[in-house]
């Protein structure tokens, strides 16, 4: 009997693949266009052409991934657990 014959084996390989795809992407490419502006940073007033940034991404066009928002949320939990754990091992070998 093949193991990759049985559907639920070739569906976890699948999403397997895709998330480290994913993963990938997000690690090469953090950020996407903004979805405000389109990419563009700014917007123009349809009467006086003024021009005024995006408040979303700030005016550079650009906003953090899904992917990499959790990625950077759960690199700062490790830091933040590690900096407490040697904090504590400081303070208990005095």
């Amino acid at each position: 009997m093949n193991p990759l014959s049985n559907p639920t084996v070739l569906l976890l390989l699948i999403l397997a693949i895709v998330t480290l795809g994913y993963s990938w992407s997000c690690a090469v490419y953090p950020y996407k266009p903004c979805r405000s502006c389109r990419g563009f940073g700014a917007f123009r007033s349809p009467l006086l052409r003024a021009i005024r940034l995006c408040r979303r991404c700030n005016g550079t066009g650009r906003t953090l991934r899904a992917g990499r928002r959790a990625y950077n949320s759960c690199l700062r939990a490790r830091r933040s657990y590690r900096d407490l754990r040697d904090r504590d091992r400081r303070d208990n070998s005095r």
